[in-house]
Protein backbone atom coordinates (compact mmCIF):
# COMPACT_ATOMS: atom_id res chain seq x y z
CA UNK A 1 0.00 0.00 0.00
CA UNK A 2 1.49 3.61 -1.08
CA UNK A 3 0.79 5.83 1.44
CA UNK A 4 2.52 9.09 0.01
CA UNK A 5 0.86 11.80 -1.41
CA UNK A 6 1.02 13.97 -4.21
CA UNK A 7 3.35 16.69 -4.13
CA UNK A 8 0.19 18.92 -5.16
CA UNK A 9 -1.54 17.59 -2.34
CA UNK A 10 1.37 17.68 0.37
CA UNK A 11 1.37 21.67 -0.33
CA UNK A 12 -1.78 22.20 -0.49
CA UNK A 13 -2.08 20.65 2.87
CA UNK A 14 0.40 22.39 4.46
CA UNK A 15 -0.39 25.78 3.02
CA UNK A 16 -4.40 25.35 4.86
CA UNK A 17 -3.12 24.23 8.10
CA UNK A 18 -0.45 26.93 8.24
CA UNK A 19 -3.10 29.53 7.19
CA UNK A 20 -5.66 27.69 9.89
CA UNK A 21 -3.26 27.92 12.72
CA UNK A 22 -1.87 31.50 11.55
CA UNK A 23 -5.93 32.45 11.43
CA UNK A 24 -6.26 31.04 14.72
CA UNK A 25 -3.49 32.30 16.29
CA UNK A 26 -4.35 35.61 15.48
CA UNK A 27 -7.75 35.08 16.64
CA UNK A 28 -5.71 33.85 19.98
CA UNK A 29 -3.29 37.53 19.83
CA UNK A 30 -6.46 39.67 19.72
CA UNK A 31 -8.10 38.40 22.65
CA UNK A 32 -5.17 39.21 24.51
CA UNK A 33 -4.45 42.39 22.87
CA UNK A 34 -7.50 44.05 22.27
CA UNK A 35 -8.95 46.51 24.99
CA UNK A 36 -12.68 46.19 25.48
CA UNK A 37 -14.36 43.03 25.30
CA UNK A 38 -16.42 44.39 22.57
CA UNK A 39 -13.55 44.69 21.14
CA UNK A 40 -11.89 41.44 21.95
CA UNK A 41 -15.34 39.58 21.18
CA UNK A 42 -14.63 39.69 17.33
CA UNK A 43 -10.87 38.09 17.28
CA UNK A 44 -11.36 34.85 18.53
CA UNK A 45 -14.42 33.93 16.65
CA UNK A 46 -13.43 35.02 13.45
CA UNK A 47 -9.91 33.40 14.36
CA UNK A 48 -11.39 30.05 15.47
CA UNK A 49 -14.12 29.52 12.81
CA UNK A 50 -11.59 30.51 9.58
CA UNK A 51 -8.87 28.27 11.19
CA UNK A 52 -11.11 25.87 11.87
CA UNK A 53 -12.65 25.93 8.36
CA UNK A 54 -8.67 25.66 6.91
CA UNK A 55 -8.17 22.83 8.90
CA UNK A 56 -11.01 21.19 7.97
CA UNK A 57 -10.13 21.87 3.93
CA UNK A 58 -7.09 20.32 4.88
CA UNK A 59 -8.27 17.32 6.28
CA UNK A 60 -10.74 16.17 3.48
CA UNK A 61 -7.97 17.22 0.69
CA UNK A 62 -5.60 14.86 2.88
CA UNK A 63 -7.61 12.04 3.13
CA UNK A 64 -9.73 12.32 -0.49
CA UNK A 65 -6.10 11.97 -1.90
CA UNK A 66 -5.23 9.19 0.01
CA UNK A 67 -8.13 6.93 -0.10
CA UNK A 68 -8.84 7.94 -3.68
CA UNK A 69 -12.38 8.96 -2.24
CA UNK A 70 -13.93 11.89 -1.14
CA UNK A 71 -13.84 12.12 2.48
CA UNK A 72 -16.83 14.24 4.13
CA UNK A 73 -16.86 13.38 7.45
CA UNK A 74 -14.71 16.39 8.57
CA UNK A 75 -17.36 18.58 6.93
CA UNK A 76 -19.80 18.12 9.92
CA UNK A 77 -17.20 19.41 12.54
CA UNK A 78 -16.48 22.68 9.63
CA UNK A 79 -20.75 23.31 9.75
CA UNK A 80 -21.02 22.55 13.65
CA UNK A 81 -18.35 25.68 14.15
CA UNK A 82 -19.85 28.02 11.30
CA UNK A 83 -22.97 27.32 13.23
CA UNK A 84 -22.14 27.40 16.79
CA UNK A 85 -19.36 30.26 16.68
CA UNK A 86 -21.44 33.35 15.27
CA UNK A 87 -24.66 32.46 17.34
CA UNK A 88 -22.96 32.18 20.33
CA UNK A 89 -21.14 35.42 19.64
CA UNK A 90 -24.73 36.58 19.33
CA UNK A 91 -25.47 35.89 22.28
CA UNK A 92 -22.65 36.97 24.17
CA UNK A 93 -22.84 40.61 22.73
CA UNK A 94 -26.23 40.64 24.13
CA UNK A 95 -25.75 39.89 27.34
CA UNK A 96 -22.75 42.37 27.40
CA UNK A 97 -25.23 44.98 25.64
CA UNK A 98 -27.86 44.52 28.30
CA UNK A 99 -25.09 44.57 31.61
CA UNK A 100 -23.58 47.86 30.28
CA UNK A 101 -26.94 49.72 29.74
CA UNK A 102 -28.10 48.18 33.10
CA UNK A 103 -24.55 50.15 34.29
CA UNK A 104 -25.65 52.89 32.35
CA UNK A 105 -21.96 52.80 29.94
CA UNK A 106 -21.95 54.35 26.85
CA UNK A 107 -23.19 51.76 24.01
CA UNK A 108 -25.23 51.99 21.16
CA UNK A 109 -28.92 52.24 22.22
CA UNK A 110 -31.65 49.67 21.89
CA UNK A 111 -33.69 49.55 19.29
CA UNK A 112 -36.35 52.16 18.80
CA UNK A 113 -34.40 54.24 21.33
CA UNK A 114 -33.08 57.24 20.64
CA UNK A 115 -29.20 58.05 21.62
CA UNK A 116 -29.51 61.11 24.32
CA UNK A 117 -27.01 63.92 22.60
CA UNK A 118 -25.25 66.45 24.31
CA UNK A 119 -26.30 69.87 22.22
CA UNK A 120 -22.25 71.73 20.85
CA UNK A 121 -21.52 75.07 21.24
CA UNK A 122 -21.05 77.19 18.58
CA UNK A 123 -17.18 78.07 17.53
CA UNK A 124 -16.38 81.07 19.05
CA UNK A 125 -18.85 81.38 22.11
CA UNK A 126 -17.20 80.53 25.08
Amino acid sequence: MNTALPMWAEILTAVLVVLGAGSAAVGSFGLVRLPTFFHRIHAPTLGATAGAWCITLATIVYFSVQGHNIFLHATLIALFVALTAPVTTIFLMRAALFRERQKGGDVPPAVGERKKTVPRQKAGNP
